[in-house]
């Protein structure tokens, strides 16, 4: 049966959707950094988890058509969150405190590319040449980032040399957040046919905040919230909702009326907007090496995400 395609109007809503879900998805990405120079960062994943919670309460209750969780599924939301969100925050976060929004952005665009290699490696996936030189880019990429001098130059301490290992570590574990924003799409391929992605969100959002719980008070109840200025609370507000709620609903809604290998490509917005964020906002500077390894890993999300004669896998963002 013809499938009729929707009308110009309606695709290019939906390109807009798609575009502001995953701008909003770097620039809380970039934006985090302030967060936890306020927050401690068990503390504000916690609190992230806790607003989110409050804003998706409705999303918990089963659909009257949705057939009930198996233990399977059950298990699998676990896996979900306690990678896709609890791991998530605390590599992410503390990744962003150790190094730049930029050097953030240049590696989380190799998310693409991961999930493409973790499909294969997991879900028995059949990827293409292309796809190989994708991987390759954002491992060229991440590597360039690695052996950057930008900085270096002027390292002629050991204080500052000191703060070259701590930005090795941050780009690390933000590599490590990338790992596990990999294996959360991985795993919600085979969620979503069992559970509707509202509550898949609710759901991996409460277990998240239960299994931040104890780390989150120990920390409140040695930290000073006097001291925390109004922006950092409203900026808090912001990051919460748009990881949590905002991106979901804009991806979802438009990804309805765009087929996935076209949707897969606005990708690319997301380590755009969290350079971007950290140039204009943050006050950062991209040095010579950084611009080309930026390059060349965004190289590697176009080769992962413009359609072909196959159309790739769409990356959900992240919740």
């Amino acid at each position: 049966m013809h499938r009729s395609s929707p009308r110009p109007p309606q695709r290019w809503i939906a390109y807009g959707f798609l575009a502001l879900s995953m701008a909003l998805a770097g620039s809380y990405v970039a934006l985090s950094k302030p967060l936890v120079a306020a927050l401690p960062v068990f503390l504000l994943a916690w609190l992230r988890f806790g607003i989110g919670g409050i804003a998706m309460a409705n999303w918990l209750k089963k659909p009257a058509d949705e057939a009930p969780m198996t233990r399977s599924t059950k298990q699998l939301l676990f896996l979900e969150s306690f990678l896709g969100n609890f791991l998530f925050s605390i590599c992410m976060l503390f990744g962003v405190s150790m190094t730049s929004a930029v050097s953030a952005g240049v590696i989380m665009a190799a998310i693409p590319a991961v999930v493409a290699l973790m499909s294969w490696v997991f879900l028995k996936e059949t990827i293409g040449p292309r796809i190989w030189l994708a991987v390759a880019c954002a491992a060229v990429g991440i590597g360039l980032l690695a052996l950057s001098r930008h900085g270096w130059d002027a390292a002629q301490t050991a204080g500052m040399a000191a703060d070259g290992s701590r930005a090795l570590w941050g780009n690390l574990l933000v590599f490590g957040a990338v790992l596990c924003e990999a294996f959360y799409a991985v795993i919600g391929k085979k969620l979503t046919g069992a559970v509707s992605p509202k509550r898949i969100s609710a759901i991996i959002n409460l277990c998240g905040f239960l299994l931040m719980t104890p780390l989150g008070l120990y920390t409140a109840w040695h930290f000073d919230f006097a001291a925390v200025h109004l922006a950092s609370w409203l900026l808090l507000v912001f990051y919460a909702l748009a990881a949590s709620v905002w991106t979901v609903w804009l991806w979802m809604t438009g990804s309805q009326n765009v087929p996935a290998a076209h949707a897969g490509v606005f990708t690319v917005l997301l380590p755009i907007s969290a350079a971007l964020v950290g140039v204009l906002v943050l006050g950062e500077t991209l040095g010579a090496m950084q611009v080309l390894a930026f390059a060349i890993a965004l190289l590697g999300v176009l080769l992962a995400t413009l359609p072909g004669r196959q159309a790739p896998a769409v990356v959900e963002p992240h919740v």
